[in-house]
C-alpha cells in the first residue's frame, strides 16, 4: 500500500495537504495482467518503447484510479468503489498526482512499485523496490 501526501489548491482557492491511499491487491494485479492482450507488463514495456504517450496516459489513469481507495478505520479493509474513484478523480489532488507522474518517470516508477504487492509483482515479472511515502 502506498500513502501519498498530496498538496493542492481546491476549487475555493484553499491550499490543502491530504493523505491519499493506493493499493492493488494480488487479485487485481492478476486481473490487469490477464485482462490485457499480451499481458500488462509487456504492453507497458511496448508502449514506453514506442513512446505512445496517449496509451501511456490511458494506462496511468487506469492504474491510479484502480488503486485508489480508503482504509477502513480498523485497517481490515481497503474500500474501493466507482463512487470513491469518481470523487477522487474530480479533485485537484488527482490532477496534481497525475501531472507529477506524467512529468517524472522516476516518480511514476516509484508509484507503480508502491501500489503493487511484491508477491503479485513477482508473479507477473515486474521488478519492485520497497517504496513508502
Amino acid at each position: 500500500m502506498l500513502k501519498k501526501n498530496i498538496k493542492y489548491v481546491d476549487y475555493d482557492g484553499n491550499e490543502r495537504t491530504e493523505d491519499f491511499y493506493f493499493n492493488l491487491n494480488k487479485a487485481e494485479v492478476i486481473e490487469l495482467q490477464l485482462g490485457t492482450v499480451g499481458g500488462l507488463t509487456k504492453t507497458l514495456e511496448k508502449i514506453v518503447q514506442e513512446k505512445d504517450t496517449s496509451r501511456i496516459i490511458e494506462y496511468f489513469k487506469t492504474i491510479i484510479l484502480k488503486a485508489y481507495g480508503e482504509k477502513s478505520a480498523d485497517g481490515r479493509r481497503f474500500i474501493k468503489s466507482q463512487e470513491l474513484r469518481d470523487a477522487f478523480e474530480q479533485t485537484e489532488a488527482y490532477s496534481e498526482l497525475f501531472m507529477e507522474l506524467a512529468r517524472d518517470a522516476k516518480m511514476a516508477a516509484e508509484f507503480i512499485n508502491g501500489v503493487l504487492p511484491k508477491e503479485a509483482a513477482d508473479a507477473i515479472g515486474v521488478e519492485t523496490t520497497d517504496v513508502n511515502s
